[in-house]
Parts: C-alpha cells; sequence; structure tokens
C-alpha cells in the first residue's frame, strides 16, 4: 500500500498538497508530520523496540515508536495507530499526553508520553517494523544511545526532551 503524506509549509499551515512516501528529498520549505510516543512503566522505565532488520533506514537498532501522519489524518489519531501497529498497545486518547513539537528539516515531530505496564514480551510486534522490545533505566538507554544502538533521530530528540522525562521520573 502507498503512503501519502500531508504537505506543509515552515509555520505548519496546510499546503494542500500530498506527498507519496520517500518522495520528500529535495522538497525545499515543505515538511510532514511524524509522532513519537514515549510509552513509560510504572517503574520509570522507557518502551525501546527493535527496528526490524528488513527497514532501510537504521536497522537493528533501538528507537522509541513512531511514524508519519498519514494524508486526511491528525497527530493524535497517527500517535494511536502508530503504538497500536508496532506494538500491540491500545489505550484511550484521554492516556495519551502531547509533550510538545520538535521542528527538523522536513518535518514537524509531535513528541507524546504514555503511561503502560504491559509487560514488553506481551507486546504484539509489527512485522517488517519492530522484531523487539523492551523497557529499560535512564542509564541503559544512555548507554544504547553512546553505543549508538539507538536510531541516531530518536538519541536527537532524547536530548530535546530530556527536561519533560526528567519531570515525568525516567531522569
Amino acid at each position: 500500500m502507498t503512503e501519502y503524506w500531508d504537505l506543509y509549509d515552515e509555520d505548519r499551515r496546510p499546503l494542500g498538497r500530498t506527498v507519496r512516501r520517500g518522495k520528500m528529498n529535495g522538497m525545499n520549505g515543505e515538511y510532514h508530520i511524524v509522532v513519537m510516543i514515549a510509552t513509560m512503566n510504572s517503574h520509570g522505565q522507557l518502551l525501546c523496540t527493535l527496528r526490524s532488520p528488513e527497514k532501510p533506514t537504521y536497522p537493528n537498532v533501538w528507537e522509541l515508536t513512531a511514524g508519519s501522519v498519514i494524508a486526511g489524518e491528525d497527530s493524535r489519531t497517527a500517535a494511536l495507530r502508530e503504538l497500536r501497529e508496532e506494538t500491540g498497545i491500545v489505550i484511550p486518547d484521554s492516556e495519551l499526553k502531547f509533550i510538545m513539537t520538535v521542528k527538523e528539516s522536513t518535518a514537524f515531530i509531535d513528541c507524546y508520553i504514555v503511561h503502560c505496564d504491559t509487560p514488553a514480551e506481551e507486546l504484539t510486534l509489527q512485522e517488517g517494523e519492530t522484531a523487539d522490545a523492551k523497557f529499560v533505566s535512564r542509564h541503559e538507554f544512555e548507554n544504547m544511545i553512546s553505543r549508538k544502538r539507538v536510531a541516531f533521530p530518536v538519541a536527537r530528540r532524547y536530548h530535546q526532551l530530556y527536561d519533560y522525562l526528567m519531570q515525568e521520573g525516567f531522569l
């Protein structure tokens, strides 16, 4: 199935156009929306998923649940969908908390947090997308980053979310 993304200008105003996934290269001043969900358990640990070895970018490295908002979809709906697709976690909209938006070169990254105590071994991973999952402490996650075991964009966003995650008990 071909995926299309709505396009926005640098101020996040809709442009009324879409672009096919993978065709953002060379798009000057046009953006799409990506969601990232930090899932934390009651022990203050963060859920990491291992990217499938089949992924063309960052295969076999850890990340947080994330994905692009598809054309016609809003950010919250996309976050709930990505969480369900990649991990099998289904939560009501009211449990999804918006943290912040990070503007990158071709995307607005809407960051959310959710609390969930489902053990990692009970998650339903998406074939071709996620190959493993685990909850990790702050020290373990930062160690994974230093060893380059976390996808670079996720590591960069982690540092941007640092203060908020500290308030949530992760740090």
